[in-house]
C-alpha cells in the first residue's frame, strides 16, 4: 500500500493506494482541514464518508497530528501494509525536472526553495519530516508542480528584467503541474485526437491557473514566479501591476507582511466582493459586489485563455477542471460566452447537468470537463521512482 500527501496552504489531502500490477489503485482518501477547530479529519472509505474530530493541535511540527490521523486510518485500513509515502511539493525550481526520492540532499534543496512558495512549501516539508520521524523505515518521494512546465520555451519563462536576476532564478515557473499532468493523461484516454492538438486547461479552484498544452506538453502557463500570478483566485490577486506593491510599500508605508497578507489572503473573490472567497456563496448572493467579483473572475480567465491561444498559435480545445471548473456551470458559461469570437459555443443543457462534454454541436473549440486527480499522479510518480533501478 502507498500513502500520498497533497499539502495545500491550509489543508492536507491524503490518498491510500493499493499497489497492483496495473498500477496504483485508490482505496481511500482523507482530508485534514487546519482551518477548523478542533482539527477535523474527513475520511472517505469506499462509498462511506465521515468526519472525525482530532484531539491533537497543529503546531510547528505535525508529528502528533499525523500520528492521530494514522491511528484513525488504521481503524479502517491495514497500515502495516504501507511500503512508501509520496508527497506533492509545489516548487522544484530549476533543480527538479521530475519526481525524486527524498534523502538529505533532495530535502535540503527543497528547503532552499521554500522562499519561492511560502504558503505551500513549508507545509509539505513539515509532513516529510514528520513521516521520517514517525515511520523512518518508509521511503518517501516528492512530486513537483513546477516540473510539468519545464518544457516551456525559454522566452515564455523570461521576465523583462536584468539578466543577472533571471540567472539568479527570478523567472516564470508555472504551478498546478500535477493537476495538468492528470488532466492531460485523462484527455489522452478519452479523446486522443484532441489531446494531440492545441488545448488550454483551466484549473479553477481556490487556487486557479491555466496551462497551454500542445500534444499534451506544457508550452505556457498563467502562473509565473509565484502562486500569486495569473488570474484572480479565492483570496489571491492574480496578475497585478508591480507598481501597486511599490505604492503600498512606499507611499502608504505598509510593511512587507501587510502587503503579503493583502495579496495572498485578502484579495481575489474575497477582496472584490467583500463577502466571501467561496464562489458558491457569491453565486447565491444577490449583492452587486458578488456579481462584480464573479464577472471579473470570468473576464480575466477568458483573457488569459486568449493569450495562451496566441502562444499555441490556435485553440482546438478547452478543458475545465478542479473545484470550480468541475462544479460551477454558471462560471463555465460566463467564460465560454467571452470566447465566442474564438469559436467556443456551449451546450447549455449539457453544461447545467455537468456533462463531460459541454460544447455545442458545431463548436469550433471542443469544451470538456475533466476531474483532476493530483493524488493519482503523485502515486504513479512515486511507484515509478521506487521501481527505478539506478
Amino acid at each position: 500500500m502507498l500513502v500520498t500527501f497533497n499539502a495545500g496552504s491550509s489543508t492536507v489531502k491524503i490518498g491510500l493506494f493499493a499497489l497492483e500490477t496495473a498500477g496504483p489503485r485508490r482505496v481511500g482518501k482523507g482530508l485534514i482541514d487546519f482551518r477548523r477547530k478542533p482539527l477535523t479529519f474527513h475520511l472517505v472509505e469506499g462509498p462511506e464518508a465521515f468526519d472525525v474530530a482530532l484531539e491533537s493541535e497543529a503546531g510547528e511540527e505535525l508529528d502528533e497530528v499525523l500520528s492521530e490521523a494514522f491511528a484513525r486510518l488504521g481503524d479502517h485500513f491495514d497500515l502495516a501494509r504501507v511500503t512508501a509515502v509520496g508527497h506533492r511539493v509545489v516548487h522544484g525550481g530549476d533543480v527538479f525536472a521530475g519526481a525524486v526520492r527524498v534523502d538529505d540532499r533532495t530535502l535540503g534543496e527543497m528547503e532552499r526553495l521554500s522562499a519561492l512558495a511560502p504558503l505551500h512549501q513549508p507545509q509539505a516539508l513539515r509532513l516529510i519530516r514528520a513521516i521520517a520521524r514517525l515511520r523512518p523505515e518508509l521511503p518517501q518521494t516528492a512530486s513537483f508542480d513546477t516540473a510539468f512546465h519545464r518544457t516551456n520555451d525559454p522566452i515564455a519563462r523570461r521576465f523583462a528584467i536584468p539578466r543577472e536576476l533571471h540567472d539568479a532564478g527570478i523567472k516564470r515557473y508555472g504551478f498546478h503541474g500535477l493537476s495538468y499532468k492528470s488532466v492531460a493523461g485523462e484527455l489522452r484516454r478519452r479523446e486522443p485526437e484532441l489531446a494531440a492538438k492545441k488545448v488550454v486547461v483551466a484549473h479553477l479552484g481556490s487556487g486557479a491557473s491555466l496551462c497551454a498544452l500542445d500534444e499534451g506538453v506544457s508550452r505556457d502557463s498563467s502562473m509565473g514566479f509565484s502562486t500569486l500570478d495569473g488570474v484572480p483566485m479565492a483570496t489571491r490577486c492574480g496578475a497585478l501591476d508591480v507598481g501597486v506593491a511599490l505604492h503600498l510599500l512606499g507611499q502608504e508605508k505598509r510593511t512587507l507582511n501587510e502587503v503579503e497578507d493583502i495579496l495572498y489572503h485578502r484579495s481575489g473573490l474575497l477582496g472584490v466582493s467583500g463577502i466571501s472567497a467561496d464562489s458558491r456563496e457569491l453565486i447565491e448572493s444577490d449583492r452587486p459586489e458578488a456579481r462584480e467579483a464573479l464577472d471579473l473572475f470570468a473576464f480575466r480567465i477568458a483573457g488569459e485563455i486568449a493569450r495562451l491561444a496566441s502562444t499555441l498559435g490556435g485553440l482546438d480545445g478547452l478543458v475545465f477542471t478542479a473545484g470550480i471548473g468541475e462544479n460551477q456551470p454558471r462560471i463555465r458559461a460566463a467564460i465560454a460566452r467571452r470566447l465566442a469570437w474564438l469559436g467556443a459555443s456551449l451546450d447549455d443543457e449539457a453544461n447545467d447537468r455537468g456533462a463531460a462534454l459541454v460544447g455545442a454541436p458545431g463548436s469550433r473549440v471542443a469544451l470538456h470537463v475533466i476531474a483532476t486527480d493530483e493524488e493519482q499522479a503523485i502515486a504513479e510518480e512515486a511507484v515509478a521512482i521506487l521501481d527505478r533501478k539506478d
